[in-house]
């Protein structure tokens, strides 16, 4: 009789052990299936926009990219090598020039401000990666920051968020925000190599935002996130508008040779992409 009900409890055991495996064969959760704290989002991402210059062309064969502004032959051009590729672009301002100078500052940039798929609006959870190589570099004995990559709100509104060669760093801000944090504490060892930088944002009018800003520096076989904000408003400009968009080139708003800032200063990008990582 023992034998027997040690026999049906085993059978028992059996027949649990079988439907369990059935029921997580149809995908279905039990409590004995351990779950991720967040689902995978890969499949839900798409790129919006992939600037790889390969075309050849300032615009990288996308039609309506804007490129830069700026009247001198040499603000903008396409370069042999870049971060993996046969090509990337280059941006040149020289201070107190006025071929250097584009919308009244010193600056030579590009921009998907045309490009309406990879804009920037409220709701849109988007990732921005780009690689950079500071060309032929000098250390500024100057404090203005020279801007590399820009998330910008239209119709002439401050940035949402920057990214500015300053000194001896690279730093994240934000300027509405005053949020400013050091992202890669020291350039020096990495003038004229390929860094790349991933920004996720949560474009929020409220403070349900977030900015995740992420490096691989030269040597690194993965990005490090450096620096997250949460509970952020993101979509804050000071004027009415409706949508955002990026910008990568070099803007120089408050450098000066007369502060010690070197006169001519050049950047070279390559794989700039805009990515939508869906709801979050």
């Amino acid at each position: 009789m023992k034998n027997a009900h040690q026999k049906a409890k085993t059978n028992k055991r059996i027949v649990i052990a079988v439907c369990l495996a059935a029921i997580a064969g149809t995908g279905y959760a039990t409590t004995a299936t351990a779950t991720p704290e967040k689902p995978v989002r890969s499949q839900q991402a798409s790129t919006l926009l992939d600037a790889g210059y390969e075309s050849g062309g300032l615009d990288s064969g996308i039609p309506g990219l804007t490129t830069t502004h700026a009247k001198a032959s040499d603000a903008s051009a396409i370069e042999s090598g870049g971060d993996g590729s046969a090509r990337s672009v280059s941006h040149k301002v020289t201070l107190n020039n006025p071929d250097y100078v584009s919308d009244g500052a010193p600056r030579s940039e590009s921009a998907n401000n045309k490009i309406e798929k990879s804009l920037i609006h409220v709701g849109d959870v988007h990732r921005y990666e780009f690689s950079v190589m500071l060309k032929d570099w000098e250390t500024s004995k100057g404090g203005a920051g020279d801007i590399i990559f820009q998330g910008k709100h239209a119709g002439g509104n401050k940035p949402s968020f920057y990214l500015m060669a300053k000194r001896n760093e690279i730093a994240f801000r934000s300027p509405l925000l005053d949020l400013q944090a050091t992202v890669v504490d020291d350039l020096r060892p990495h003038f004229d190599e390929w860094m790349q930088f991933r920004i996720d944002v949560r474009w929020t009018e409220d403070k349900t935002g977030y900015y995740k800003v992420s490096v691989q520096l030269p040597g690194e076989k993965d990005f490090t996130l450096k620096k997250t904000y949460t509970d952020v408003n993101t979509f804050h400009p000071e004027n009415p508008t409706d949508f955002g968009y990026i910008k990568w080139g070099l803007y120089r708003p408050a450098s000066s040779t007369e502060a010690g800032d070197p006169a001519t200063r050049v950047v070279q990008h390559d794989n700039i992409r805009v990515i939508d990582l869906g709801a979050s």
